[in-house]
């Protein structure tokens, strides 16, 4: 499949998603799995010795409408060293309106972009391969990421890994894609995130539930990935 067919391919399936509300932060069972997150970012983060999040230069691949810019914001990024790449127009605007002018929106193909290589301490992508059916054109964005991050970076990755037979716009990225799609890369990763439904469901009894179903590892649906590029 040429891009510009999975580039179109991909518009329609997010065209064909809920709206923005299904994942408001106001639902138990966002901002609980939002909070999950950051504190497994977090422990990423002193792990690998980010003491100063704030020096760092990050690039988003699919950074929608600059829910997670603005998160890193909130851990300790700096407005000027964080940018995003969104295809969908409707997104980035969305983006500029949420996000401070330092941070850098780039709207369109993130193929086409000028990113020089070598110049990203993080290249992340969250829940963005899932929504690439096309294999070829997987590898050319990981190819591309990879490229754009500077030896001693990595590429921060956060996806699941588990079919939606009831969404055929999706599928899952297990840890064995991830290792062939950055095949220079010295992965780490940790399951991560309550499985959605699930969380949607117990979350409506009590939002402490989400902790408490979430102490079972088979029932985490995503994976949350540091794949570092040597020195």
């Amino acid at each position: 499949m040429s891009d510009e067919r999975e580039l179109d391919a991909v518009a329609g399936r997010y065209a064909r998603r809920g709206g923005p509300d299904r994942y408001a932060a106001s639902r138990p069972d966002a901002w609980q799995s939002m909070q999950e997150r950051q504190r497994a970012l977090l422990r990423l983060f002193d792990r690998l010795g980010f003491d100063d999040l704030g020096a760092l230069r990050l690039l988003e691949v699919g950074s929608g409408g600059g829910w997670n810019l603005l998160e890193l914001l909130r851990l300790g990024f700096a407005p000027e060293h964080l940018s995003g790449a969104e295809l969908l127009p409707e997104r980035v605007a969305m983006a500029r309106r949420l996000l401070p002018p330092g941070v850098t929106l780039f709207e369109g193909d993130a193929l086409r972009m000028a990113v020089e290589p070598g110049s990203q301490d993080v290249v992340f992508a969250s829940t963005v391969f899932s929504s690439l059916l096309d294999d070829a054109f997987q590898q050319r964005l990981a190819d591309a990421m990879w490229r754009w991050v500077k030896p001693g970076g990595g590429v921060l990755w956060y996806d699941f890994t588990i079919d939606n037979p009831r969404n055929p716009d999706v599928r899952g990225v297990p840890l064995e894609r991830v290792r062939a799609l950055f095949p220079h890369g010295e992965p780490e990763s940790r399951r991560v995130t309550l499985a959605p439904p699930i969380a949607r469901a117990v979350t409506r009894v009590h939002p402490a539930l989400y902790t408490l179903f979430n102490l079972l590892p088979p029932l985490r649906t995503h994976v949350l990935a540091w794949i570092a590029k040597p020195r």
